[in-house]
């Protein structure tokens, strides 16, 4: 993609935000489109939030439209010695842990998660490297599990913390409440009728189907509703950022 090319395309962005993230990660990888692309949180989220109706469904596709391959995004493998040994017994003992500015913190084991109502949606990743799939995911919402936990009123983000390390760390991310009840926000356990492998983020994955796949965090360990991402990292709600100045709300 030309110089020309990326410059139209900001120049067009009110026409059609997002749209910029969707498309050549080597223009990405200059720094002076670094930040153009991944600064200016506020602006962007502004932005798209004035554009878009942020209520509204991503498209959903039908069985005939799903890709014959879903590509890993992100860690293929966390690798760790704690989730290696969790692989081994099958996630038998791992537990999801639901807290933070809630009323009634939740640990919850797998078959729990199981057990909880559905939703089943055929939706499409769209990676900041410049790829999409279109895939077939079931979880329940993760509306459902903030509800039971109770939120309170000071909660204003959902963070994710992850079994995955980046320098030593585990992987975090975050969305606002208004993502987190997003009917399409889910916690998957099964991609394309077989339950996640260990590189789509077993054994669960967040779903947030309006925003770029670095959004959706793998390997979930802990879910904390929390008042501000002030605390979170260094500040701005995730891994990538934090350290690669990616925008934190990410929305197509």
């Amino acid at each position: 993609m030309t110089l020309l090319t990326r410059r139209t395309l900001i120049a067009g962005s009110a026409a059609g935000a997002g749209l910029l993230l969707s498309g050549c990660d080597k223009v990405a990888q200059v720094p002076a489109f670094r930040k153009i692309l991944f600064s200016g949180e506020i602006m962007n989220r502004g932005l798209q939030r004035a554009l878009s109706n942020r209520a509204a469904l991503a498209p959903e596709f039908t069985t005939a439209e799903m890709s014959p391959r879903f590509r890993v995004n992100g860690t293929h493998n966390p690798g760790t010695p704690d989730y290696t040994a969790m692989v081994a017994e099958n996630f038998a003992h791992w537990r999801l842990k639901v807290g933070g500015l809630v009323a009634r913190p939740l640990n919850l084991s797998l078959a729990q998660v199981r057990s909880l109502p559905t939703r089943t949606q055929i939706t499409r990743h769209d990676c900041v490297e410049g790829w999409s799939a279109i895939g077939k995911w079931h979880g329940p919402q993760l509306g459902t599990l903030l509800k039971a936990a109770g939120l309170r009123d000071t909660a204003r983000y959902v963070v994710f913390t992850c079994a995955d390390l980046y320098n030593g760390q585990p992987y975090y991310e975050s969305i606002d409440l208004l993502d987190a009840f997003h009917p399409q926000t889910i916690l998957a356990w099964a991609l394309n009728d077989r339950v996640l492998d260990v590189g789509h983020g077993a054994p669960l994955r967040l779903r947030v189907e309006r925003q770029l796949g670095y959004k959706h965090a793998k390997y979930l360990m802990q879910i904390n509703a929390v008042a501000s991402l002030d605390g979170i990292g260094r500040g701005k709600g995730g891994y990538w950022e934090d350290n690669v100045d990616y925008d934190w709300y990410a929305g197509i």
